[in-house]
């Protein structure tokens, strides 16, 4: 099938690479002229496993090209994904602005029936004004269908996300549109959910809020264990083997960070607030989620007494482990945090450092942990990349001015680290 993707930032380009992967004829159109001249050279602009890989191999075997014209794309193409970003208002409301132009556009350049598939997350209606903007603006009357089709790509772990997903949603009007929508998904052999467009649109954002409602209540929970010295990786753990509750999402730490939880929480709370609901649960779990930080901030504090002068050592910028994203990551936020408090800071991560140096101001950027940890009085683990799970503990002991790993992933077992002389600070853990 001819198929383009209107949009190359992350979620445009896993599913133009995934889609081309399964034999279809992909175009990849976006207006950022720098970033389409480097995927023609083979340059993918965002870190994510296989990616590279499979384009180059689609590129080979000319079933993916790029492209800035969205005329190419719209002429070429039976079907148009639309994937462009829906950054947040300062209202917390998404900025629909790019999912406008592009239904202007493609109703400027198309010369015959076209399925219009919504990929972006937005607000419920927004298909509805897509199909009203694109007739609006048709030059001839040409028949169209518009179609929900929100993504679940979790950053890491795209590719296999894209095919190998728990279930494919589509929200549509049409006998035809559904034809075509799940013609394209049967190579997946993955279940198919069809229901009405708007039923389609409020499934991400409250699949989103529900997940980061666990990961806050589980945090929460973390902060009572550390008063009475009980310990949260226990508790999940217990809590997980319930059916009901099921044990991913319970893992404390951090808070979550990246830009789809923190835009999508935002938007659900702003959409109920139009409807005329006041969701104050999802206010009480983005509240929640920037308590857990400063609660580790206070971690870190208490256990250096004075923070001014100290040599801090930051094992992961990222917002999670494999990926360079760096929107919203609760790594950037101690930092700066630290560094008002006048502490020294030293950082590595394995793939953010070069995003993370614009960002970033008087760090100083190591080649690899243990150079990181030279000379430190802390040892601070932000994202749980498998790397820091291995690291070698004689050697950072050797390195390091004193021994205290403050870690806010609790990816490292507290008693082996004491057994080795290590002061180990976790979140909600007994330490040792």
């Amino acid at each position: 099938m001819n198929i383009s993707i209107i949009g190359s930032g992350y979620v445009g380009l896993v599913t133009g690479a995934c889609l081309a992967e399964l034999g279809n004829k992909v175009i990849c159109a976006d207006s950022a002229a720098k970033k389409i001249a480097g995927l023609k050279k083979g340059i993918v602009p965002i870190y994510e496993p296989g990616l590279e890989e499979l384009i180059t191999s689609n590129v080979k075997n000319k079933r993916i090209k790029f492209t800035t014209s969205i005329k190419e794309a719209v002429l070429k193409s039976e079907v148009i994904f639309i994937a462009v970003g829906t950054p947040s208002l300062d209202s917390g409301e998404a900025d629909l602005t790019g999912i406008e132009n592009v239904a202007q556009s493609i109703a400027e350049h198309m010369d015959g029936y076209r399925l219009i598939v919504e990929k972006s997350t937005v607000p419920v209606q927004t298909c509805y004004w897509i199909k009203k903007t694109i007739a609006a603006n048709l030059k001839h009357k040409h028949k169209f269908d518009v179609v929900s089709n929100p993504e679940f790509l979790r950053e890491g772990s795209g590719i296999n996300d894209f095919t190998h997903p728990d279930r494919i949603i589509v929200g549509l009007e049409s006998a035809k549109a559904e034809e075509i929508i799940t013609s394209i998904y049967k190579p997946l052999n993955r279940p198919i959910l069809v229901t009405n467009i708007k039923s389609a649109e409020l499934i991400k954002h409250a699949s989103n809020a529900f997940l980061a409602t666990k990961i806050s209540f589980i945090n929460a929970v973390s902060q009572i264990c550390d008063k009475v010295g009980a310990d949260v990786t226990e508790v999940a753990q217990g809590m997980g083997l319930d059916n009901r509750i099921g044990k991913y999402f319970l893992h404390a730490g951090l808070g979550y960070g990246g830009s789809c939880f923190p835009k999508d929480l935002d938007a659900f709370i702003n959409i109920a607030g139009k409807l005329g609901y006041d969701f104050e649960i999802l206010k009480a779990v983005r509240e929640t989620n920037q308590k857990q930080i400063d609660f580790f901030l206070e971690k870190i504090k208490n256990a250096l007494w004075i923070v001014k002068d100290k040599h801090i050592t930051v094992l992961g910028l990222s917002f999670k482990p494999n990926t360079d994203d760096l929107r919203n990551a609760p790594a950037l936020y101690l930092i700066r945090a630290l560094q008002q408090e006048g502490a020294k800071i030293k950082v590595y991560d394995p793939k953010a450092m070069d995003k993370a140096r614009s960002l970033l101001k008087g760090v100083v950027f190591c080649k690899d942990a243990y150079t990181a940890c030279r000379s430190t009085d802390c040892l601070i683990v932000a994202t749980e990349w498998n790397e820091f799970k291995e690291l070698d503990f004689k050697r950072i002991k050797k390195h390091m001015r004193r021994p205290l790993i403050i870690d806010g992933r609790n990816i490292y077992d507290p008693a082996y680290l004491q057994e080795m002389g290590f002061t180990y600070i976790g979140v909600g853990r007994q330490n040792g």
